[in-house]
């Protein structure tokens, strides 16, 4: 059962969301966070980097920082940028991008649930920052950037959304970026319905945001033991759910700064493992147990021998983990891919030519591509209570931040 929370989102005004909706911060590069923040006095940005034009700073990350930005988010409420819904509603959003549409639903999952393994993880969390976002949740009182989760078609829930995203929607907007963003608030006859038939998901796996859903998990448990006043909005996390087979899964590549061995020794070296043929130009793997490397400019298709497959395992038979277990650990000595800081990670978003380059302008000595992992093994994964190798999967859609806010005290 998936129990789904409607809630009272904080939005912007119609004339201003394009202004307002953001990629996360971290995303951005620093001269364009900059230009961003100077030119656009409406951008979520500036509550999320309240001190952007101060000459004296708080600590990064601090409690002193997490006021300024509640502070921000209370200017920008009684200036009238943001307004909250009157009664509590479902959304559904859609995002299209390069033609593709990912449509589903935006409202509150159960802690609960996720307590219960409900709601399944394949990822691990870093104590620090689940920590420290959720002292961030703890002070600001919201949160603006759904965790994505998906679960398993269903036929209801499609005609649902085909049929409230027949009509005109709340917010319509494109972005620099070509991305199309659209809104619907859900009426109260097909709310219901969207309720009851989410109660015949038997459950949501984590797609994206396992570290803003633990922290909103550990918000709700520490604010219990402290026999604080209960809101109902705090044992809820804040989801865009999707049918897992609109979700699209890209590979995440990997670039080696420096490598120790010589082109002749390291394919000597990957003989053993792998049966290696040359490739005439730069292109990705077309099957599973192919990886593909580039060397300096030159490119070589490696292709797991059988031996090597642990086919019934579903981590060991993951090619990003045969990457590690047979490359970067044995040959490359990489064993921890969190920590070493020969290795970078490369989103399958980004050309195959960007990836070249990297090497052939010398930032990097070689780099793997890798198959895109399929979601039934990510599945796998999270059913079996294992986790994904690091950097295994880069997930769209990427949700904008500020679009619908969840008040946490409420």
């Amino acid at each position: 059962m998936a129990i789904i929370h409607p809630f009272k989102a904080l939005r912007p005004v119609r004339d201003k969301v394009h202004l307002v909706a953001t990629r996360p911060y971290y995303s951005y590069k620093k001269n364009v966070l900059k230009a961003k923040l100077q030119d656009n006095p409406y951008t979520f940005l500036r509550i999320i980097n309240p001190e952007f034009h101060a000459k004296s700073k708080t600590q990064p990350n601090s409690p002193e920082r997490f006021e300024q930005v509640k502070e921000s988010y209370e200017k920008f409420k009684a200036e009238g940028v943001l307004i909250e819904d009157q009664q509590p509603h479902l959304y559904i959003y859609r995002q299209t991008k390069n033609g593709h549409p990912f449509i589903g639903v935006i409202a509150g999952t159960s802690v609960e649930e996720y307590e219960k393994d409900t709601i399944k993880k394949h990822e691990a969390t870093l104590t620090s920052r689940e920590e420290m976002f959720t002292t961030y949740l703890d002070i600001v009182g919201y949160n603006a950037e759904p965790v994505l989760m998906s679960y398993e078609g269903n036929e209801i829930i499609d005609q649902l959304l085909e049929k409230i995203s027949s009509d005109r929607p709340e917010y319509e907007f494109t972005t620099t970026d070509k991305i199309t963003h659209e809104l619907w608030i859900v009426p109260a006859p097909y709310e219901q319905k969207l309720l009851k038939a989410f109660q015949e998901i038997e459950a949501l796996y984590i797609a994206d945001g396992h570290h803003r859903s633990a922290s909103s998990v550990r918000l709700s448990e520490n604010r219990k033991s402290r026999n604080e006043t209960a809101y109902k909005n705090q044992d809820y996390i804040l989801s865009f759910l999707i049918d897992e087979k609109r979700l699209e899964i890209l590979e995440f590549n990997r670039l080696i700064k420096n490598c120790p061995l010589s082109l002749e020794k390291l394919l000597n070296a990957l003989e053993q493992s792998f049966e290696i043929s040359p490739l005439k130009s730069k292109c990705k793997p077309k099957k599973e147990h192919d990886i593909h490397l580039c060397f300096k400019g030159k490119w070589f298709c490696l292709t797991c021998k059988p031996t090597i497959i642990q086919q019934d395992h579903p981590v060991e038979s993951l090619d990003a983990e045969i990457l590690t277990q047979y490359i970067l650990d044995p040959i490359l000595h990489i064993q921890d891919l969190k920590t070493n800081s020969n290795i970078e990670f490369i989103s399958g978003a980004e050309s195959l030519t960007v990836f070249e380059q990297k090497i052939t302008k010398q930032q990097f000595d070689l780099g793997f591509v890798l198959y895109p992992v399929r979601m039934d093994q990510v599945k796998k994964v999270a059913d079996h209570q294992m986790i994904m190798p690091p950097k295994s999967t880069w997930v769209e859609p990427k949700m904008r931040s500020g679009l619908t806010i969840y008040n946490i005290n409420e």
